[in-house]
C-alpha cells in the first residue's frame, strides 16, 4: 500500500504474536479485527460435519486475515491457524479498518487485490485436488510453504500434509519418497528440507504459479 494509506492505519496497529497451532480466528466468530502478517503462515481450514478439517489456502506476509469483512461479511467462514512456525502480525480493529477504506479508495483497491489473488489460490487448490496426483499436489503445497517461511527447512508433519492433501498416512509417505527420489526435497522427522526448488516447480507443473504471477503483476 502507499505511504499515505499506511499512515491512515499506522497509529492503530498493534503487534501481536502467535505460536504454532494458535487460532487467529474461528469459523463463525465475529470479525472484530484484521491481522496483517509480518512473519509466519496462516492456514485457512474448512471443516466438515464430522470435524474433519482441510486446508483450502495459505496466507503469509503477502496478505492479511479478516478479508471477508471487505466483502460485507462480519463473521469468519473458516478456521485460521498458525502453521509451521511462530508468527507475528499487526492487528487493527475492524471498525478502524472499515473507516480507513471508506476514506481511501486506493487502500480499498489494494486490499481487494489481495483478496482476488487469494481466491485464485483457493481455486487452484480445488482444481489441483480434482485433477492431479498426490506427488504433484504435495510439491505445490511445499512451494506455497517455502514462499512464506524464513528458511529451506520447513516444519511439515504428516498431519500437516493430511490437512492439505486429505489422504492416508501411507500415501503421504509414498509421495514424500517420490519427491526425495527426484532430489527435490529431503524428508526429515516432522520437517521437509527443500533441496531443489526448480525441481519442485517442475513437479508441481501448472498447479503452482498463476496466483503468484498475478500477485506480482498487481502489486509490482
Amino acid at each position: 500500500m502507499s505511504a499515505q494509506d499506511f499512515a491512515l492505519l499506522a497509529p492503530h496497529l498493534k503487534r501481536v504474536s502467535f505460536a504454532v497451532g494458535d487460532y487467529i480466528t474461528r469459523a463463525g466468530d465475529p470479525i472484530d479485527s484484521i491481522c496483517f502478517l509480518e512473519q509466519g503462515i496462516a492456514g485457512v481450514l474448512d471443516s466438515l460435519d464430522d470435524d474433519r478439517r482441510y486446508a483450502v489456502g495459505l496466507v503469509g506476509a503477502e496478505g492479511f486475515i479478516g478479508w471477508p469483512l471487505l466483502m460485507g461479511d462480519d463473521r469468519s467462514p473458516y478456521d485460521v491457524t498458525m502453521r509451521a512456525e511462530h508468527g507475528h502480525a499487526l492487528r487493527i480493529s475492524a471498525a478502524v479498518l472499515i473507516a480507513a477504506v471508506d476514506a481511501s479508495a486506493t487502500l480499498r483497491k489494494a486490499l481487494l487485490r489481495f483478496v482476488h489473488v487469494f481466491m485464485l489460490q483457493m481455486g487452484r487448490t480445488i482444481v489441483s485436488s480434482l485433477a492431479h496426483p498426490i506427488e504433484r499436489r504435495m510439491a505445490r503445497w511445499i512451494l506455497l510453504y517455502h514462499d512464506r517461511v524464513q528458511a529451506d527447512e520447513i516444519c511439515m508433519t504428516h498431519e500437516e500434509f493430511r490437512l492439505m492433501l486429505g489422504v492416508r498416512r501411507s500415501s503421504i509417505t509414498d509421495a514424500l519418497h517420490r519427491l526425495e527420489e527426484d532430489h527435490a526435497i529431503r524428508a526429515l522427522r516432522a520437517r521437509v528440507l527443500v533441496q531443489n526448488r526448480d525441481k519442485l516447480m517442475a513437479l508441481a507443473g501448472d498447479t503452482y504459479g498463476h496466483p503468484e504471477q498475478e500477485y506480482s503483476r498487481l502489486f509490482g
